[in-house]
């Protein structure tokens, strides 16, 4: 793609932001006066909130919305700030920020990483335009700030500049380690930053731990489904599909050059096949990842909605139906035959967190798709207490174990049959 092309492109894509920001806004008043909004925004922003805390239960769900539009909103208005053009990897970041801000990020939260990301670009003399994505990418560890500056024993004041400086001395150090983290999956855990976030995260609640402070874990969830929430969902994804469908001529023409992409770190597709194209996917990945969660019988919690909102971004950045349904059966399957009830909010954030794997189901085919899924689940439900639920990104975090594991495995298995298919040859 033309630069010329690239910038145009990025233009509209700011508009579409800053539409989502805004409706999700608006939408929100459907759901609560705008005094209950404002106080759960206190709420919201007073609130440890470790995984799993979903701000529809903690607050209230206009609340919760409002939230995500808002740091939707200020995201959109912090790369458009820096002159960022805005392509896949942004829209990827855009609308994961959207969807964690349901639980986990929040404006007091955020601030101190993307601070600390900054003041790295400084150091290393880097354009700011170069790092704002990995510094909204870097937010993952939100609830360790939150963690440390409201369920402190120390005073309000002293906790909140603690955990300002650490917040900040976690996003100088993101970057640089984003990028070696990078080289241990090689490209097939989506969620690079998750993994990273991971990594840095059990060492500061290790050091924590070592001082006898004890990260308490919850579960607070939505518990019931809202009709007004699913139809907001479907319609939402249904118009990013006929958006892209009817600016593409009203044909589906270009759309299969995303699917026989593999997705691998780094795929944009709005480089790569086109803006249009792209919103078709979106718009087709949103509708699958809600209606995978409805099909199975769960609940669409806050958690649930960042889940299906990082789905839908990624789909701009990696993801397509080809290369993520592997994935979604794969955990579906270890759900259902393991211990922990299949529908709850864990097993389900798998599934759709899980499709960071999507890239080996598309590079390496279908059934070992499948058993990367599997295997997501298990890790998953067992590495999150290695950073005490302060990495947002959990399933980043268990998927790039799960890709480091299998990649080269699957990779010798194809060199072997290659050597042998050839020595039958000759």
């Amino acid at each position: 793609m033309k630069e010329k092309e690239k910038v145009f492109h990025s233009k509209g894509i700011y508009k579409l932001l800053y539409t989502l920001a805004g409706l999700l806004m608006a939408v929100a008043f459907l759901f609560n006066s705008p005094t209950e909004i404002f106080n759960g925004l206190i709420t919201i922003i007073k609130s440890p909130c470790t995984l799993i805390t979903d701000y529809m239960y903690l607050a209230n769900i206009g609340s919760a919305f409002f939230n995500a539009g808002l740091i939707c909103l200020l995201s959109t208005l912090l790369s458009h700030n820096f002159k960022v053009v805005i392509s896949g990897p942004g829209v990827a970041a855009i609308f994961t920020m959207t969807g964690f801000a349901f639980f986990g990020k929040n404006i007091f939260n955020t601030i101190p990483i993307t601070i600390g990301v900054l003041i790295y670009a400084k150091i290393e003399n880097t354009s700011r335009a170069s790092v704002i994505l990995p510094a909204l990418f870097g937010s993952a560890l939100g609830p360790l700030i939150s963690e440390i500056a409201f369920n402190s024993s120390l005073s309000p004041v002293h906790s909140i500049i603690i955990s300002y400086l650490v917040g900040i001395s976690i996003g100088m150090i993101m970057v640089p380690l984003s990028g070696t983290f990078l080289r241990f999956h090689q490209g097939y855990n989506l969620y690079n930053m998750g993994f990273t976030a991971g990594i840095v995260g059990m060492l500061y609640v290790g050091i924590l731990r070592m001082f006898n402070v004890t990260i308490k874990s919850v579960n607070l969830v939505y518990p019931v489904n809202d009709i007004r929430i699913i139809i907001f969902l479907y319609l939402l994804f249904i118009s990013i599909f006929l958006l892209g469908f009817v600016k593409n001529n009203l044909s589906f023409h270009g759309y299969q050059n995303i699917m026989y992409n593999s997705g691998r770190l780094a795929t944009d597709f709005i480089a790569l096949d086109g803006l249009y194209q792209t919103m078709i996917n979106m718009g087709i990945m949103g509708l699958i990842a809600t209606s995978y969660i409805i099909i199975v019988g769960g609940n669409i919690s806050g958690p649930i909605i960042g889940g299906i909102f990082t789905v839908t971004g990624f789909s701009a950045f990696g993801k397509h139906p080809k290369n993520t349904i592997p994935i979604l059966i794969g955990v579906f399957l270890a759900s259902i035959l393991n211990t922990v009830n299949p529908l709850s909010t864990s097993s389900l954030l798998a599934a759709l967190f899980g499709t960071t794997l999507a890239p080996i189901a598309g590079e390496f085919g279908f059934f070992r798709g499948i058993l990367a899924g599997f295997l997501h689940m298990a890790m998953v439900l067992n590495i999150g207490v290695v950073h005490g639920g302060v990495n947002l990104y959990n399933n980043g975090f268990s998927g790039g174990f799960v890709a480091g594991i299998l990649v080269p495995v699957f990779s010798e298995m194809d060199n072997f049959l290659m050597r042998v298919r050839l020595k039958n040859d000759d």
